[in-house]
């Protein structure tokens, strides 16, 4: 079978720890970087995953290879490069375990990829998945969105993960364009709640976007809101599931662990491009790979870090077996 291919960026979260004057304030260093979390929740879940990008020759960037190499992520499409540094990222959290963001990208390795970095069995994949996060300058856009059509031109099912973070984004560049020239190229897309409501402040409303959405390549549409119920919808039908109560301490990583446990899922099922129509239709078990995908945020958030925070299947059977 085909793996899960991830492609993107790798970074460094710098997690701040509590204040404890008068010593200095202690930041812990974790592998993080939505592609990557996406290739180690889906790793830790069984399924076989690639993650194609590239790494500072830096300390950093050796941490991150490890890392992924440790997870159990296929790491012979990284490149390395000593143009750039690795991209870091200091995450602060408050008492519930929200997160605010400080980044230090660009100018980030991940950047830097280009098309000729692929390598040609890059794309030998059962699913390709990306996020906005390597849409926010002109070239790594151009990169993004060409990766994703060799992709689906070789077979694999495309994801998109809209992962927004403004801070990224160059202030005088309006992201609209970039992030649906993406979305008309994903045949599952996952929206956060707030990602949705970016998407349709200048459309007018929701329906606009599931509109749009359907005129491009989208056949699944996932929306995530945290504690609130996630709702889905296909072209033809909708549905809710109800979310899993647990105590939230650090959110870095949950939406990347309901990707990758929903990829692994469909990988699991041996659903491709051709066949997602037919699971789609198939109500009991979308919704069981969705419920199983919503337990994994659910374990990720009561975890400090990102790929430290990836459920295993026992971690995800026993949220299910206790859940009402």
């Amino acid at each position: 079978m085909k793996p899960i291919a991830c492609f993107g960026e790798a970074l460094i979260d710098l997690l701040a720890q509590p204040e404890m004057p008068p010593a200095p304030r202690a930041f812990l260093q974790f592998a993080g970087g939505a592609p990557a979390n996406v290739a180690v929740a889906a790793a830790r879940l069984g399924a076989e995953t690639q993650f194609i990008g590239m790494l500072g020759e830096d300390l950093f960037g050796d941490f991150l290879l490890r890392s992924l190499v440790d997870a159990g992520v296929g790491t012979q499409h990284v490149v390395r490069t000593a143009q750039a540094k690795t991209a870091l990222a200091f995450v602060a959290l408050d008492a519930v375990g929200e997160r605010s963001f400080s980044f230090y990208r660009p100018p980030a390795a991940d950047l830097l990829f280009r098309p000729q970095h692929f390598s040609e069995d890059a794309f030998d994949a059962a699913i390709w998945h990306v996020c906005s996060n390597s849409l926010t300058e002109t070239d790594i856009a151009a990169t993004t969105l060409a990766g994703m059509r060799r992709a689906r031109a070789a077979g694999a099912l495309i994801s998109l993960d809209l992962n927004l973070r403004p801070a990224l984004w160059p202030a005088d560049v309006d992201p609209h364009p970039r992030l649906w020239a993406a979305l008309a190229e994903a045949d599952i897309v996952k929206l956060a709640r707030n990602e949705l409501d970016h998407l349709a402040a200048p459309l007018g409303g929701a329906a606009a976007v599931l509109e749009r959405l359907w005129r491009g390549r989208a056949r699944w549409l996932v929306i995530t809101d945290g504690a609130a119920p996630l709702r889905w919808h296909t072209r033809d039908a909708q549905g809710e599931i109800d979310p899993f109560r647990v105590t939230a301490i650090d959110t870095t990583a949950a939406g990347d662990a309901f990707v990758g446990a929903l990829l692994a899922g469909l990988r699991a099922r041996a659903i491709d491009a051709a066949s997602l129509g037919d699971f789609l239709a198939q109500r009991d078990a979308m919704r069981a790979t969705l419920r199983r995908a919503a337990a994994a945020g659910a374990v990720a958030v009561t975890r400090h870090g990102a790929f430290a925070a990836m459920p295993d299947p026992a971690d995800i059977d026993a949220l299910l077996q206790g859940a009402p």
